[in-house]
């Protein structure tokens, strides 16, 4: 069970984003994968454009491969080594600071060296060689909460990167499994996790997946974005992160759950005062 005594959180910075307990909200935001330089840079520069008018600062999400797709003939991304290129292309045109998926130790090397948050995929979530060798990278860590994992435990994770002397960690809750092929958020664990010492972050996008589905792919419940978003904000997170595309019926990876990035500005500066409003109230 949860320890009821919350624990010191150490303050860090992703890029020139704050990550504190007094800091503002952020976001993470991005297609869920790769799928051509000129599409990834597209929506960065959306992304950013999205970011300035709001006020909200955005981390560009992109993986340059799934790993864990439902079917074997998904599409998984254009592998590390392009993947990587394209990223570090992202990077240098929008200034945005950069995350992306990692699925084994050996991409934990080449992805820190031009990402700034490596994030560890909820099914991979007690991993313990991958937890420690992001950890030994020096970067900020995501560590998404497996959906089989109460929110006391996470810390356990965050442990194994926290041994390495990494204290950049993020813990991001995507939603908890809710019989088959659904999800649930347990908005106490938000709380729990934010307790256990750690920055928190809620996957809005991925809570409202339907795993699996859609038959060979799995389907979502994007008409909840919002309000699932506003309780984040109000809950006191650290970030929101956000799954967007340009044309999400014809995303090659988790366009049933994924934002319109037309939204992405107003819904952002929505929340900001939302978030800003809680933030108000603490002493």
């Amino acid at each position: 069970m949860p320890d009821p005594r919350p624990t010191p959180r150490s303050s860090f910075s992703i890029g020139p984003i704050p990550v504190a307990p007094d800091a503002p909200l952020f976001a993470v935001s991005g297609p869920c994968v790769i799928e051509s330089e000129e599409h990834a840079l597209a929506v960065a520069r959306r992304v950013r454009a999205a970011s300035e008018a709001s006020g909200v600062p955005v981390v560009f999400k992109a993986s340059y491969d799934k790993a864990n797709r439902t079917s074997v003939t998904s599409y998984r991304g254009p592998g590390l080594q392009e993947g990587l290129r394209i990223l570090a292309a992202v990077r240098a045109e929008t200034d945005l600071p950069i995350l992306t998926d990692v699925h084994e130790p050996a991409h934990v090397g080449p992805a820190s060296e031009v990402c700034d948050v490596l994030q560890i995929p909820a099914f991979l979530s007690r991993q313990t060689d991958l937890l420690v060798e992001a950890g030994r990278s020096g970067a900020v860590v995501n560590i998404k909460k497996g959906q089989f994992l109460a929110p006391w435990d996470v810390k356990h994770a965050a442990e194994k990167v926290a041994s390495t002397g990494n204290q950049k960690i993020l813990l991001t809750e995507r939603g908890a499994s809710f019989g088959y092929q659904n999800l649930v958020v347990d908005f106490r664990g938000l709380q729990m996790m934010r307790d256990s010492g750690y920055a928190t972050v809620l996957d809005v996008t991925h809570s409202l997946q339907l795993p699996g589905a859609a038959g060979g792919k799995s389907g979502g419940q994007p008409e909840y974005i919002e309000t699932l978003a506003r309780a984040g904000a109000a809950a006191r997170v650290d970030g929101l992160f956000f799954e967007v595309h340009d044309d999400p019926p014809n995303a090659l990876s988790d366009g049933a759950n994924a934002l319109e990035l037309e939204k992405l500005e107003n819904l952002l500066t929505r929340l900001k005062k939302i978030a800003d409003l809680v933030r108000s109230f603490e002493p």
